[in-house]
């Protein structure tokens, strides 16, 4: 579906984003492509060694974006600090680990990183399963709205699930199955495992796949091995699932051969709801050797004051961790992590500049944060909606920003999680200014919408406006940007070859970042809370959220 560009939107379009204030033209100039890629070129240097957090490269990150938000004029966003303290913890897995499965022939033993990844997030010096009968659940889904429960009738308590990637929709392109190609919550690796947690399951493991994951063996590789970060509940997670990981598709399809089992028709029966799970007659065996480590990390949050409703916020969001440096790697160690997300946390200081140049400030306040531990399940801004510095029933808005546009101007715009909220509208009429029309996302299947930072501040109520960069480029079309993009997924995505090109095109960067600017400038000085649409599963919780005020 495709939202129409019309004279009367664009009309619309200017009547309520100001075009023609001298105030805000003069803000939006700026935003400039100079200042954007010096900060970028700066945050994925070597000197920041990949911005792991709690780590060197963490420092030199949290204060570098401290001094460019001083240096534009944003205040501290937490009282007097610019940081907002996450306590995390880090487990690391020792690279020796095996993984033993027995029965049906002679053991058979598969390698660490290239053949399985296994971590655990309970915080223990070691962990382990040991002859676990292993059963597939299917898709490992438990959707009551869906008629669907891929656990009824097995009891897996004690045992390994083994779990299909992604989520029915997906695998039947079906728009009456789930979401059909557009993947659900269901489909995320994260619910599988707190659903296999639920299910008293000892271990998890999830098939990979790279079309239905929307990532590569090496994006598994490099995203789960090494220290992994977790928020810490009271009780050391212990509720967790004792051992969690991927199978790399080839051993998954050994351990189906080998219990006799025909994995492509096990993978079709799954994909039909009264599914019923399957015992695969061996057992699995792996033991994790920890290094743990806790930590404190830090949000980093600026503010620009508004002028009469100041106790009222838009967010801004970006994260600004990456996986810093693996010293086993061979050649390069470093993840610089240039596009994934140098490109967003430089977005912010832009943006808290433009605000802070308006000669007569807006009306609300504008909250800018670059957040840690994204890359390690979005836990920093997990951490901010369970510890709000700011009241969530006077949180308007969050727009966040996750990997720009390195290619050059467009001239559409996507939303990802199209028709989730008021603020599409938003972005439409906005990108109307530009000539630009608004499109649902074009890979809905890979669940980015559960995927960055703004799906906290969703689960929690607040809406939220993520956007994708666009496809038709406004000289090369479509078909050119889909190949790049495709190449940059296979090839450089949580790699170390993430780095700053100078060769990159950053014109279309800033018309997303000054449409950015429009939309925040709007909201900053309305009246009124946009909210989500109906049939959203966000809409019942703003609703009580804002009845109580």
């Amino acid at each position: 579906m495709k939202i129409a560009k019309t004279a009367v939107m664009a009309g619309m379009a200017l009547l309520l984003f100001g075009c023609g204030d001298s105030q805000l033209d003069g803000a939006l100039d700026t935003i400039t492509a100079d200042e954007l890629s010096a900060d970028i070129q700066v945050l994925s240097s070597d000197e920041f060694e990949g911005r792991g957090p709690a780590s060197p490269g963490e420092d030199s990150t949290i204060n570098y974006l401290r001094a460019r938000f001083q240096e534009v004029g944003a205040q501290p966003g937490n009282g007097d600090s610019y940081f907002q303290q996450v306590p995390l913890v880090s487990i690391t897995a020792e690279p020796s680990a095996i993984l033993q499965v027995r029965g049906r022939g002679p053991t058979v033993r598969f390698d660490y990183a290239d053949e399985f990844v296994a971590w655990t997030k309970r915080v223990v010096d070691s962990e382990r399963i040991r002859n676990s009968e292993m059963v597939f659940v299917g898709y490992g889904i438990v959707a009551p709205e869906n008629d669907w429960n891929d656990y009824e009738g097995v009891d897996v308590t004690g045992k390994t699930v083994v779990i299909l990637v992604n989520d029915p929709g997906f695998a039947t392109q079906d728009p009456d199955v789930f979401n059909g190609n557009a993947m659900t919550y269901y489909g995320r690796w994260t619910y599988k495992f707190e659903e296999a947690a639920r299910q008293g399951a000892a271990g998890a493991f999830v098939i990979h796949e790279t079309a239905p994951a929307s990532y590569p063996w090496e994006t598994v590789r490099n995203s789960w091995t090494g220290p992994q970060f977790a928020l810490v509940d009271e009780n050391n997670n212990m509720s967790r699932v004792a051992v969690e990981g991927w199978l790399h598709h080839e051993t998954a399809s050994t351990l189906f051969e080998r219990a006799g089992l025909d994995y492509d028709s096990l993978k079709i029966a799954a994909q039909q709801s009264g599914f019923q799970a399957v015992s695969m007659g061996q057992t699995a065996s792996v033991s994790l050797r920890n290094n743990v480590i806790r930590s404190v990390s830090n949000n980093v949050l600026a503010l620009v004051p508004g002028s009469d409703r100041a106790d009222e916020y838009i967010f801004y969001t970006a994260h600004w961790d990456h996986f810093g440096k693996k010293p086993e790697l061979e050649g390069d160690q470093i993840f610089n992590g240039a596009l994934d997300n140098a490109t967003g946390i430089s977005a912010l200081v832009e943006l808290a500049e433009a605000f802070v140049g308006l000669e007569q400030p807006q009306s609300r306040s504008m909250v800018f944060m670059a957040v840690t531990a994204e890359e390690q399940g979005l836990l920093g801004s997990a951490y901010y909606a369970a510890n709000p510095i700011y009241p969530l029933d006077k949180t308007v808005a969050a727009i966040n920003m996750d990997a720009l546009n390195i290619l050059g101007p467009m001239h559409d715009i996507s939303i990802v999680g199209y028709g989730n909220s008021e603020l599409d509208d938003y972005l439409v009429e906005a990108a109307a200014i530009q000539d630009r029309v608004v499109n649902p996302e074009t890979r809905p299947e890979a669940g980015s919408y559960y995927r960055s930072d703004h799906f906290n501040f969703a689960k929690v109520g607040v809406p939220a406006l993520y956007t994708g960069s666009g496809v038709d480029h406004v000289e090369h079309g479509p078909e050119w940007t889909r190949e790049r993009s495709e190449e940059y997924s296979a090839n450089h995505y949580h790699q170390p070859s993430d780095e700053y090109d100078p060769n990159w095109d950053l014109s279309g960067a800033i018309d997303d970042i000054r449409l950015f600017f429009r939309i925040g400038y709007r909201l900053a000085n309305e009246t009124t809370f946009p909210n989500w649409n109906e049939g959203t599963e966000f809409k019942a919780i703003r609703d009580e959220m804002m009845a109580g005020r």
